[in-house]
């Protein structure tokens, strides 16, 4: 349930809306806008009795939240959610960023190298693995804290944001520590311990869509994310399962579009893990874009034939360099422009 108030309420007319939320056991959370303040009520999984709430001064409206994901909800709140980093990029605003990075974190030589290249393509964050979930445990997992230092010194030397995995609550400890952004992938995506455990942490979350995640279960796995206490949640559309073996998942595009409709967070495309291909990361990258997204995340790697984890679908950097100008080019058709560096 969302308390509307009015535009001449008072500080006290919120107060005593919150206390009378209080007194029917649940939780009142104001959030004042431009306007006028907003009261979201939490901890109801039923239709709350409004009749109380709408008598008292500086009331507006009440509105009964229909969809399962309360926070999540455009009827929640209808003004975007825009995050900012550290660098000054903007996520979920006009401008679409662009992460780009290698799968993991190999060294810390060549993690450098890669970062040269992003910085200089125009990529506005730096996406790097410190642990690696991969399906067999003999594949490489990751430098862990090592790799995590090593995208730190990334970022005071080029000035970009770092988005990089947590795995568990260790993990998530270390990467809020170091980075910008915790990723959530796609095998925790209910992993709701994990999730609560991150949304207390106070860094920005992007929250990969699982494998055969229907779009209500990701939205309500982003729902704990909210309820833990952090508003600054992106999520990512990263492919589904198929029958089709013909690309690593099925790119579900209209996700990209629909999440826009369904709720105020912004939403990312991974058309790098959605496809498996190089040759299909541009394409299906400039489709998200032109539906909607936020903005992508794409590997990209000075020898893909070398790398460690994930190289069939790591760009080249020259490839990474067209991407970014022909999405340049359709953002700005769509009238956003492509984030940039501040410095």
């Amino acid at each position: 349930m969302l308390v509307v108030m009015s535009k001449s309420a008072t500080e006290q007319h919120v107060k005593d809306v919150c206390t009378a939320i209080s007194q029917l056991g649940f939780e009142a959370r104001p959030m004042p806008g431009e306007q006028r303040t907003a009261i979201g009520v939490v901890g109801n999984d039923r239709r709350v009795d409004d009749s109380h709430i709408r008598g008292l001064p500086g009331v507006a409206n009440v509105i009964h939240v229909s969809a399962p994901y309360k926070q999540v909800s455009r009827e929640w709140r209808q003004d975007r959610t825009v995050i900012e980093l550290t660098n000054g990029v903007r996520i979920g605003g006009d401008e679409v960023v662009v992460m780009a990075g290698p799968c993991a974190v190999e060294s810390e030589e060549k993690l450098l190298e890669v970062a040269a290249l992003v910085a200089k393509s125009g990529a506005t964050i730096l996406r790097g693995g410190a642990y690696k979930p991969r399906t067999s445990p003999y594949s490489f997992q990751g430098l862990g804290v090592d790799g995590l230092k090593i995208l730190a010194k990334a970022r005071a030397q080029y000035g970009l944001a770092i988005i990089t995995e947590a795995i568990d609550h260790a993990s998530a400890d270390a990467v809020a520590e170091y980075a910008d952004i915790v990723q959530i992938g796609a095998r925790n995506m209910q992993n709701f311990a994990l999730l609560k455990h991150v949304g207390s942490l106070g860094r920005p979350v992007m929250l990969k869509r699982g494998m055969s995640a229907t779009m209500k279960e990701w939205l309500l796995a982003a729902e704990y994310i909210l309820n833990a206490g952090n508003p600054n949640v992106i999520l990512c559309e990263r492919g589904i399962r198929s029958f089709d073996s013909a690309t690593r998942n099925v790119m579900d595009i209209t996700a990209v579009a629909l999440a826009k409709t369904l709720t105020h967070l912004p939403i990312v495309a991974d058309p790098a893990h959605a496809t498996g291909r190089r040759d299909m990361v541009a394409p299906v990258a400039r489709a998200s874009i032109a539906v909607g997204a936020d903005g992508v995340m794409v590997e990209t790697h000075p020898r893909p034939n070398e790398a460690l984890s994930d190289g069939p679908q790591s760009l080249y950097p020259q490839q990474l360099d067209d991407l970014i100008g022909q999405l340049r080019q359709i953002s700005e058709m769509l009238g956003r422009p492509l984030g940039q560096l501040s410095r």
